[in-house]
């Protein structure tokens, strides 16, 4: 049983995540009543709740006997006369600041005067809501994610307006339920929606310049940041109309271009294509095959590996797990089937990569990794820029390989390298020559605004990084991150994405600026 200031909760709106949040309460051993707009929709919520504890009664997670308890707590109904006697109600209604307002006016009406009145909203107005009705002290915002029996994070919103006591009591039946509260002020997307997707419509941005495919940005954002998946599948499984909504959101109040839906993005929704709901979005949703790259097969290739130092060593262990052989003198490099340019900065690399094509023979991929300012600079200074592609290894212990493709690069060499590099056991995929690459021209402007997201005092690091593991299922928060990769190759990076693209919230926040100047972590 569920200690709270809270015993009766109510829960308007019994679609999926407000079913959820719903048994969620049950289970905790509260009185819910649940109340829906027509018989109609109140017996799918009622589906809705049979399904997904039969579920967990099926998985050994629940027993009969507490399903049988947790839907006996639970009173169903279309009278929202029956929440008058509510401690707190929560709104889980669609995503339309009318409709929420219609709900709490109705709410304000029914409810006792001290009942606390909350909004599950994932990213409109807090305030908005609060200021429509006669008790915006006693308006918090509880976000919870969808599952909502599963997810471990809610986020609880203050609005300028709310009485610290509501704030703390819906904290505390967070809390008591078993999950995890980050209280944060009234901004659009709050933590977790803020932060995500931005880096999702920035994903879209870079499929629809052509900078990248979909199963490329995808498969690069996987094995290379350690992603659950990729962009593109996370988006048809929120549902394409949901990710421009929560867009608009933040861009009404932001302004930035970071948050303005793509065209691309826009396009699928207006033709209805939102992802695994309709059959459709970014993937075909209907069992047709999506393309999965065919799997590496002939001898591991033999490597070339000119320079010293730490990536040099990683290409090495790559080969040696690989059993490839590995040639590092001039006069072997005609042997090789690929050669790996691996100084630590671009001027020693330009040297040692033109030494190398002097060796090498014709067609034979020269993969640069001390680019500099781009790959088409190295690539014209050696001589061959037919033969030069960008190679990036995001994590050098990891499993990816990004490969950046010029202008100049032959059709040909960017296939060998590829297949080269499958051959080492890597995944291999292709991007054009911009800064970042994939991996670090998504993930950094991600980091970016978690920084500012700390700078500014939104909230603290263990709150942010709390809400993209457990809100998103992130393998580490992004503070985290940033403290793992380091801020100084942070900046290093948005100053280049900032110079190319000129976008403002590329630009590196201050507060990363200020540590990387000092050489200190974020924590």
């Amino acid at each position: 049983m569920t200690e709270s200031s809270f015993s009766r909760v109510g829960v308007v709106g019994l679609g999926t995540m407000g079913a959820g949040i719903a048994e969620v309460l049950a289970r905790g051993g509260l009185a819910v009543v649940g109340v829906e707009v027509n018989q109609d929709a109140l017996d799918r919520g009622r589906g809705h709740l049979e399904v997904s504890t039969g579920r967990a009664v099926k998985r050994g997670r629940l027993t009969e006997e507490a399903q049988r308890e947790i839907l006996g707590r639970t009173v169903l109904s279309v009278d929202f006369a029956e929440l008058g006697d509510c401690d707190l109600v929560i709104e889980a209604v669609p995503e339309r600041l009318d409709l929420k307002r219609r709900v709490f006016a109705e709410l304000d009406r029914v409810c006792r005067e001290d009942a606390v009145l909350a909004t599950n909203t994932s990213s409109l107005s807090v305030t908005d809501i609060a200021v429509s009705t006669r008790r915006p002290t006693k308006i918090v915002g509880v976000h919870f994610f969808n599952p909502a029996p599963v997810m471990k994070l809610v986020e609880v919103i203050r609005t300028v307006l709310t009485e610290p006591d509501a704030v703390a009591r819906v904290a505390g039946l967070v809390r008591a339920l078993g999950k995890t509260p980050v209280t944060v002020g009234d901004r659009a997307g709050f933590v977790a929606n803020r932060l995500l997707f931005g880096y999702l419509n920035q994903a879209v941005a870079m499929l629809e310049s052509g900078h990248a495919t979909r199963d490329d940005i995808d498969a690069a954002m996987t094995a290379g940041a350690g992603l659950p998946m990729g962009p593109f599948t996370l988006m048809d499984l929120i549902g394409l109309d949901t990710c421009q909504g929560v867009l608009d959101a933040v861009h009404a109040e932001t302004r930035e271009r970071r948050h303005a839906a793509s065209p691309l993005l826009r396009e699928l929704v207006t033709a209805g294509l939102l992802g695994r709901k309709t059959g459709r979005g970014f993937y075909p949703h209907d069992g047709s095959a999506t393309g999965e790259p065919a799997a590496p097969s002939g001898p591991a290739p033999v490597v070339g590996i000119v320079g010293v130092g730490p990536l040099a060593d990683a290409v090495a262990a790559l080969c040696d797990r690989a059993g490839a052989a590995v040639r590092d003198s001039a006069a072997d490099l005609a042997s090789c089937d690929l050669i790996v340019e691996a100084a630590e900065d671009a001027e020693a690399g330009r040297a040692l990569l033109s030494a190398a094509a002097q060796a090498a023979k014709p067609g034979t991929p020269l993969a640069v990794t001390s680019t500099g300012d781009s790959v088409i600079g190295q690539a014209m200074a050696v001589g061959r820029p037919a033969d030069v592609v960008g190679l990036s290894l995001p994590d050098p212990a990891g499993t990816l390989a990004e490969i950046a493709v010029t202008v100049a690069t032959a059709p040909d060499v960017a296939d060998r390298a590829a297949d080269a590099l499958r051959r080492l056991g890597l995944t291999a995929v292709r991007c054009r020559d911009r800064a970042g690459f994939i991996v670090d021209a998504l993930r950094f402007p991600y980091l970016n605004d978690a920084a500012a997201m700390l700078g500014a005092g939104y909230a603290d690091a263990d709150s942010i990084d709390a809400a993209m593991t457990l809100g998103c299922g992130y393998p580490s928060g992004p503070i985290a991150d940033l403290d793992r990769l380091g801020v100084d190759r942070a900046v290093t990076v948005l100053n280049a994405l900032h110079t190319e693209t000129r976008d403002p919230s590329l630009a590196p926040d201050p507060l990363l600026t200020e540590h990387a100047t000092a050489s200190s972590s974020l924590r």
